[in-house]
């Protein structure tokens, strides 16, 4: 692509965002923060009243929740607003300060002006989550040519390893979205076939299964309810993001190690081995539904 003009492409994520741009025929992931080409999806306002956008705002989440907001993508086409310190905030508003990150971190990179861009959603978007995602672009200054459902997305990324025509079948499993799509791919034309998901199913469920059993854990040892107390539960969603990532921190002793009054206080039983069993007999059937209804129409 010529680089006049430039049109980026974005996915806007429910955890983490990027931002690319195809140069000389070939797509380039551009750095938003050192060599790091993943923006976390979250915002906050500093101590000294300053926007926070992506790692500095996700790392301030555990000690100021009150002043952070992630997930936002969730909120998406709802009329309501949510609060960040003092202020209440638009859904759109909010992920267009993800959006005005990214098209800064693309504008340093090519060292041109970006207004252009192209912006990813789940498949099973509604038309007002579409709109709100088009208003949050039109904020952070980026005229959206067009919005492009993610299995699409994925599904011509994939189209250029294919030397005949195929049936693709895309399982996108997000942090709080899922989508499967049946996609017809042949020469340079991709199309749907049929698609469904859950727009409410994804990574943060699952994060919140594990605080769910490490609250138990906690609120039989201290017999207090901590779910009003948006510090400890901002520390157990950090910890509970840990353990899902790491297999050497797949105990309730570690995820409630993070809390200052639950070191020392026995074990608890390992998740590694009947938590997610757990977790499989909750959200199974959601899976197979989704996938099960992703039949052609």
């Amino acid at each position: 692509m010529s680089m006049d003009g430039v049109i980026v492409g974005i996915d806007l994520g429910t955890t983490n965002s990027e931002v690319a741009v195809v140069k000389d025929g070939r797509v380039e992931v551009i750095p938003v923060s050192g060599n790091s080409r993943i923006l976390p999806s979250v915002v906050g306002i500093g101590d000294s009243g300053t926007l926070l956008v992506g790692e500095a705002a996700r790392n301030q989440y555990i000690l100021h929740p009150e002043r952070t907001v992630r997930s936002i993508k969730r909120r998406m086409g709802e009329f309501g607003k949510v609060a960040m310190g003092e202020n209440q905030y638009t859904p759109q508003e909010i992920s267009a300060m993800i959006l005005a990150r990214l098209k800064q971190a693309a504008e340093a990179h090519l060292g041109q002006t970006v207004g252009k861009a192209v912006i990813t959603v789940p498949a099973f978007f509604s038309d007002a989550q579409r709109q709100a995602t088009r208003e949050a672009g039109e904020i952070a200054g980026l005229e959206v040519v067009r919005i492009l459902n993610e299995p699409t997305a994925a599904a011509l990324s994939y189209e250029k390893r294919l030397d005949s025509a195929r049936k693709l079948l895309v399982y996108d499993l997000g942090g709080g979205t899922f989508d499967v799509s049946i996609v017809n791919i042949e020469g340079e034309v991709v199309e749907v076939l049929a698609s469904h998901g859950n727009n409410h199913l994804g990574g943060d469920d699952f994060d919140r299964k594990i605080v769910d059993r490490a609250l138990e854990h906690l609120e039989g040892l201290h017999k207090t309810d901590f779910r009003g107390m948006p510090t400890v539960m901002a520390r157990l969603q950090r910890a509970a993001e840990e353990a899902k990532e790491s297999p050497f921190l797949r105990s309730l002793r570690h995820i409630v190690g993070r809390i200052p009054f639950g070191k020392g206080r026995g074990s608890g039983p390992s998740f590694s081995r009947d938590f997610p069993d757990g977790l499989r007999r909750d959200d199974r059937g959601l899976y197979r539904r989704d996938h099960e209804r992703g039949s052609y129409r």
